[in-house]
Formats: C-alpha cells, structure tokens, sequence
C-alpha cells in the first residue's frame, strides 16, 4: 500500500477549520495561503515516493547498533538526505539562519504527513525541530552560529535527553553531572535512556540538548540546567572536530517503530556548553516539550490517516459473502459494518486532525500577534496542546487497532502493514509526558489560566457553532447542532465540578483527568467537524457530502455519548477511591 496524502482535506481543514489565513501579515511576511497546496503536493510526493516505500523494509530490518556506531536501515540515509535537500527542516525556521520564515502551522503540517509515509522516519526531523526552538529561545549568540544554520539545512540533527533509567517523567530525580573545565565549557557524565535517534549514520553530527546537574545545584527539579552538547566538536570555523565523549551503549527492543533508534546514550565527560541559566534547564526543555507534544499529536493524526488508507485499500480487495446487487462474492467494502468501520477511523482522524491544527494557529498567533488577540491566542494554545496530544494520540491507537480489525486473521500477521501500524501508533501516547500526565496538566493548570477563561471561551465557542449549524436549516446540520449543543453542555457541567475539585477534592478530579480530557476532546473535536460541515455547504460536491458525514456520524456517536459520561467524570473514581485498599492494596 502507498501512502498519499490528503492534500485536499488537509488544506480544507486549515483554510476554513483552523482558518490559517488569519496568520498571513502576523509575524510571516514570506507566506501566504497560495503557498500552501503546492507545499502539501511537495511535502506528499516526498512521502508518496520516497519514505513509504522505506515504511515496511524499514521496519523489518530495523536499525542496527555495530562498532561504527547506530546504522540505519537501508535507504533511509539517502531518504533523509532528499529530505534535507529539499530544505523541509528549515520551513518554519527563522530567514537569519537559514530557514524560510513559514508558520510552524505548516511545519507541522508536513511533518504529518511524513509520519504518516514512515512514522520511525518522522521521528528523526521532529526532534531536530524541537533543538531549533530550543536553541532559538534560549541559546546565546555563539551557540545559535554554531549550530543553527547546520540544524536548520538538515545537515545535522538534533535530540533532547531527558530519561534515566531511575527518572522517568519525574525528571527532578535525574543524576547526571555536569562539571565546569573552566574554560566556559563542562563536562557533562551520565546515562540517558530511551533517546529517540540519538545515534545514527544519516548525518555528519548530532547535536545533543542534555538535562544534567551542577555540583551545587538544589535538589529536585530546581537544580536541573540544560547543555548543548555535540556528538562531534565544532571548531571555531564551523569545520568538525574530535569525537566527544558520547556513545551508544544500546538499542532498546521496542514493540514498534523499529526503523528509528532508541537509544541508551552514555555521557563520560563529554564538552558541553550551558543553554540558558544555571538551574533554569527544565523551563528551558520545555520549549522543546511543548513544541514536541504538539508535533506528537499530528504523530497519531498521521498514523491513524496511514491505518484508514491501508484499511480502506484492503476493504475494496478483499472479497467475501453475498450483498444484494454484487455477483459472487463481494468486496468487504459493501459490508454496512465495515462502513460503519471504516467510517468511525475517518471522523475521528479528521476530528483530530482539525484539533491539531487549530492548536497550531493558535501557537503561531500567540508568537506574532499583539495585544488581546495574542492573549487569546495564548489562552488557545495552552488549553489545546494537551488535548490535542493526548486525545489524537489514543486516537490514532484505536483507529490503528481498528484498522487490525477490518483485516480480520490477516491484520494479526506481522507481515502486513496494519499491524506494524498498530505497534507503532502505540508509542505516541506515551510520548513527551504520558497522556496521564496531559490530562493532569489540562485540569490541574489550563482549566485555572485566567480564572477558566479558556475552557469558557472554547465552549462559548462550540455553542456559537451550533447556533450557526442550526440557522442553516439544513436538516442534516439542524441535526448535528442539536447534538452538539447537548454535548457543550456536558462539557459545562463537567468543567464545573472539576474546576471545583481541583480545589477542594483534588484526588477525586485527578481520578477524573482522563475521562475528562476525552469528554473535552470529543466535544471540541464534534465543533470542528460541524464548522467544516458548515463550511463546505458552499464548496458543494464531494467535500460536501463528505464533511457532512463525518460530522454526522461524529454526532451520532461521539457527541451523542457525551451526556452520559458527565457521571462517569463527577461519580467515577468514588468505588476506586473509597475501596483502594481492598483494590490495591492501599491503605
């Protein structure tokens, strides 16, 4: 199966979904909305051509650790060297080290599309955008001369090193030394794991962004600074040097993703240089964080497009059974179920999709625009990174199990690409602070920005859309909107109380994150969707009929179970809470 990407509903979603064209003056003098279907095509061509034929060879090989160093699987060097060539990594980096000054939107966009073509593949680009950021943000003069023009063309790549072995998610509890050479620089000793491309051949260097300690640093996450810590010395000129103190010690064998390398890095007094303030690390990794959770969630929107084109390609192959009107055996697509099927995977890839870029708008707006429209935006941004990381992510889970499914016996085999999609979607919901975590951030921080200006505005917002749906009187919208509107209701009631108890009763609203997070991802998801049905009512033809639906079946679904699940957030964690020693244990 060849991946191609969905140009057309890609754009639709970011021109009148996630209305990109609010951008163009904002910060971005290079671009406008002209650009983007030709950047799509080129960005599609690349993955339709060159990274998913790599998809399935590269996941059987996988890659290799030898003396040399982590090799990866045939033909991926020369696929990231196309990739590089064609000045993908440099899209949304500023003009002064080379890049072109376009949204990060659209960035990210591209970076969708790459995973869905390879996701092992996207991951190497993804990291290296995140060290660009980090580096623009926080890196002083010499470290972004350094390093940026060569990040930025692609020519190296870049990591971020959070994870040992006895610090997960709780990075405050990392050991990792770093010891001033008075000279400026430090040398940095320590073990990380599970450190996504940290080793490779594809090219000339890896520049390293390192959380380690100063000797005298508080304990705890206060006492963590960032390093900048190349695989390979830059010397004064720019030219590359002698090999630093750092190396792959092993590859971790992992359920998916088996073309990209997860690595055990060893740090034995390797040169590395302070990013930003001593002890101020953390804030500094998490312009790569958030940068990263967002690009995680176009990770599980383009997995979960992958699953339903590989699904939907089988459908129309495979034959069995008897349907009216069809001689012999018939295509498994004319099956209702399979429709049904085939049907739930779209709505909610779009929904996602939609979340995601909406997210990314909201990004770029609140870098570029000024006074209350950037506020907003802020506000936007912070209340969608971790809906759209989490809920796209748990999606693109079960669109690819769901995908299994529509193979029967066939999509239980490892040789077909079903499968391996399935192992692969499932890394990405425990990406970049698991999505446990995003819903603890959404309810324990985002739900109190600005006295719960956020949620308040989004749900003002999906009730406006409702309203809208309904003065069209289209009776299929008049349908939808009813839907809807019940829905932003329950998302009210359920903000409420949780608002509530993050104050008084906070072990009750943590056993309710999660449940909470996928109540407000599937409201806001269904307000998309129904703006994209609206939307397309003056496009008319197949994306019409198409968007109407997928908000449809959205609404008849996802939306109509939203009122019921009120109780599951405000009453459900009572019977763990009250019984967890008879459950677990606890007393």
């Amino acid at each position: 199966m060849a991946y191609h990407a969905p140009v057309e509903e890609m754009e639709f979603a970011l021109r009148e979904v996630a209305e990109l064209a609010r951008i163009e003056g904002s910060g971005f003098p290079e671009f406008d909305m002209d650009l983007v279907r030709p950047i799509l095509e080129e960005a599609g061509k690349l993955a339709n051509e060159v990274l998913a034929p790599l998809n399935q060879p590269g996941d059987e090989q996988g890659a290799q650790l030898t003396g040399q160093g982590v090799v990866a699987p045939h033909g991926f060097r020369e696929a990231y060297q196309a990739f590089a060539e064609g000045g993908w990594m440099g899209l949304a980096a500023p003009t002064e080290w080379g890049g072109q000054g376009l949204p990060k939107t659209l960035a990210n966009v591209v970076l969708e599309i790459i995973h869905g073509a390879n996701m092992s593949f996207g991951l190497c680009p993804m990291l290296s955008l995140a060290a660009i950021e980090a580096l623009v943000a926080h890196g002083t003069p010499d470290q972004q001369a350094r390093y940026l023009p060569k990040l930025v063309s692609g020519e190296w790549t870049g990591t971020m090193n959070l994870t040992e072995p006895q610090a997960g998610s709780d990075v405050g509890a990392l050991k990792t030394k770093a010891v001033p050479n008075g000279d400026g620089s430090y040398a940095i000793s320590g073990q990380k794991i599970y450190i996504t491309w940290g080793d490779h051949d594809m090219a000339d260097n890896i520049i390293h962004l390192v959380l380690a300690r100063l000797p005298d640093a508080p304990a705890g996450s206060k006492g963590i600074s960032l390093f900048v810590v190349p695989k390979v010395l830059v010397n004064e000129d720019g030219s590359l040097g002698d090999r630093n103190g750092v190396h792959c010690i092993g590859l971790e064998k992992k359920i998916g993703i088996h073309a990209s390398p997860t690595c055990v890095m060893e740090y034995d007094g390797a040169k590395g240089w302070l990013v930003g303030e001593e002890n101020k690390g953390l804030a500094c990794m998490f312009t790569m964080m958030n940068s990263a959770r967002l690009n995680v969630g176009h990770e599980g929107v383009g997995v979960g497009e992958a699953a339903y084109q590989t699904a939907y390609e089988y459908a129309q192959e495979r034959k069995q059974g008897r349907v009216e009107g069809v001689d012999g055996p018939a295509p498994i697509l004319h099956h209702a179920d399979v429709r049904r099927t085939l049907t739930t995977m779209r709505a909610n890839v779009m929904a996602a999709r939609a979340i995601c870029y909406a997210c990314g708008v909201a990004a770029d707006l609140a870098d570029t625009a000024e006074g209350d429209t950037r506020e907003a935006a802020r506000l936007r941004e912070d209340l969608l990174t971790p809906i759209a990381k989490a809920w796209s992510t748990d999606m693109g889970v079960e669109v690819a199990s769901l995908g299994v499914q529509i193979h029967g016996g066939m999509g239980f085999m490892n040789e077909t690409l079903a499968a391996q999609l399935y192992r692969d979607a499932r890394i990405a919901p425990i990406y970049e602070g698991t999505n446990g975590i995003q819903a603890i951030d959404l309810v324990g921080r985002k739900l109190g920005m600005a006295d719960g200006k956020a949620m308040a505005d989004m749900i003002t917002d999906v009730r406006e859309t409702a309203q809208s749906a309904r003065e069209t009187n289209d009776p299929q919208l008049v349908y939808i909107a009813d839907r809807l509107k019940a829905a932003a209701e329950a998302l009210d009631e359920a903000t409420v109380w949780m608002s509530e108890a993050m104050k008084t009763k906070r072990e009750k609203g943590l056993a309710s994150a999660t449940a909470y997070l996928k109540l407000a991802g599937d409201v806001i998801g269904g307000h998309f969707l129904t703006q994209g049905a609206i939307a397309a009512r003056a496009d008319g033809g197949v994306i019409r009929g198409r968007m109407t639906a997928l908000a449809g079946y959205f609404a008849e679904t996802a939306l109509a179970e939203a009122p019921g699940r009120v109780s599951g957030i405000t009453r459900g964690g009572d019977s763990f809470m009250s019984e967890s020693e008879a459950l677990f244990g606890l007393s």
